[in-house]
């Protein structure tokens, strides 16, 4: 199969032309830029994902490398304990307990 000449390329966009009509195209061209414009952006923060985790695991494997005596501080550090509320609620008087 070979790819269309010049006057069959003429004829595949006259024919776009009245199927579509001069109004629309400009529309679905800017929507497919768009469309476009988003799978390029959406593919690159997969590929930019991919790679911050890779780093990630090349750190934490040469963290798993490090002798047990130089863990930080803060890792052995205990959990604070969490913050107590300052004021009871109170329910609500005007309803009937029941």
């Amino acid at each position: 199969m070979r790819f269309p000449q010049g006057a069959e390329w003429l004829i595949i966009l006259v024919l776009i032309l009245l199927l579509f009509g001069a109004k629309r195209l400009p529309d679905a061209a800017r929507g497919l830029g768009r469309s476009l414009r988003i799978l390029k952006s959406e593919t690159k923060g997969l590929h930019d994902e991919d790679d911050s985790k890779d780093n990630v695991e090349g750190t934490a494997a040469s963290q798993d490398q490090l002798p047990p005596s130089s863990t930080p501080a803060a890792e052995a550090a205990p959990a604070a304990e969490p913050a107590q509320p300052t004021e009871a609620v109170q329910p609500d008087s005007s309803k009937p307990q029941t």
